[in-house]
């Protein structure tokens, strides 16, 4: 069985006009200390982090948890915690959170920080080597778009549509290591990457290496970090069994599916663009091909490991409200649509955040 765990990055709103609220440091000084709730870059924003998983069921039960005590303690503080992908209503004051790393990564990428402040999923999955998830790495790299395309969740900018479907992946990817992973053969190719990246000014560190998917540098762990941040826990808990199938499927596959790097580059921006609505790039042909297919065909080449972990049937009715109720970014633009001001729909989307989607 191939362990699991999440981390989920959200913002914090202002109630009456839906700005970024700076209030992090505060509200983690009432929590109790853990690892489970930490900061992040920006003053407005809040991570969690759930423990080992080995079932979907634990992962759907820390993931609520964890969204409960903070959204509680948000609003005991006056604010609203949101899952979104970037700020929708607009930033105000200065947003970076004070501490030396990240002092020193405005003074290296001055031009990106002030748009840095985007919220992501990311998922591990435990694995018994750093060489097999070196070479993991390569396998998952056909298949990051139709991720990125479920989990989609940030068309709102400035309080007004964006047209993006993901905003936050064109903003994040402006970082100079923000990539699809490399096929290396092996730990050591994947640490010669790293060190270089850090050396050639790229990154300050390891941790501060953003490919799409890389080996944590934290845990025995390969970390697929392509995902918005989910608006609801069930589109978060769907997005985590299929890159566990994924992550299972390529440890067992000696020869992978490959694609072209250009053809991934341009699959991941139809995706970011449209999410699941409208045409998508086919990596492996380079043609134009439906996002919701190319999403069937991921299943379709994880089915065997889904099956195998007991996953199969929560990730058929995972698909099936996705399907129904739309992406993140689907919900959003219906809430920003009805809302009578930024503050409603602030409002509506911390709502959005702690529930299940209608149907």
């Amino acid at each position: 069985m191939f362990t699991l765990g999440v981390e989920e990055e959200f913002v914090l709103l202002d109630p009456v006009d839906g700005s970024v609220a700076l209030r992090a440091p505060e509200l983690l000084e009432s929590l109790a200390p853990g690892p489970d709730v930490t900061g992040e870059l920006m003053r407005f924003q809040i991570e969690t982090a759930t423990g080992v998983c080995r079932g979907l069921d634990e992962v759907r039960s820390e993931l609520t948890r964890l969204r409960q005590i903070v959204a509680t303690a948000a609003l005991a503080d006056g604010c609203l915690m949101a899952a979104t992908g970037i700020p929708p209503c607009g930033l105000r004051g200065d947003t970076l959170t004070p501490e030396p790393r990240y002092w020193r990564m405005a003074q290296a990428f001055p031009d990106l920080i002030h748009e840095a402040g985007t919220c992501a999923c990311h998922v591990h999955v435990g694995l018994p080597s750093r060489d097999l998830g070196a070479r993991v790495l390569a396998g998952l790299r056909p298949w990051l778009a139709p991720l990125l395309a479920l989990s989609a969740n940030s068309p709102v900018e400035n309080g007004a549509d964006s047209g993006w479907s993901s905003r936050r992946f064109p903003l994040w990817d402006r970082w100079p290591t923000a990539r699809p992973p490399d096929e290396w053969s092996g730990a050591a190719a994947y640490d010669r990457s790293i060190g270089d990246a850090v050396r050639h000014g790229a990154a300050l560190d390891a941790a501060g290496v953003y490919f799409y998917a890389r080996l944590s540098p934290r845990y025995p762990t390969v970390e697929v970090r392509i995902a918005d941040v989910c608006l609801s826990v069930d589109d978060a808990v769907l997005l985590a069994a299929l890159v566990r199938g994924l992550v299972a499927t390529c440890a067992a596959t000696t020869r992978p599916p490959r694609a072209r790097g250009a053809r991934i580059g341009a699959a991941l921006t139809a995706a970011a663009r449209r999410g699941l609505d409208g045409p998508g790039v086919d990596v492996f042909t380079g043609g134009e091909a439906d996002q919701r297919d190319l999403l069937g065909e991921l299943v379709e080449f994880v089915r065997p490991a889904l099956r195998a972990a007991g996953d199969e049937e929560d990730v058929e009715r995972g698909l099936d409200a996705l399907f129904d109720h739309g992406t993140g970014a689907a919900r959003q633009r219906r809430l920003l649509a009805e809302a009578a001001s930024p503050g409603e729909f602030a409002a509506e989307l911390a709502h959005a955040t702690m529930t299940v989607p209608a149907r």
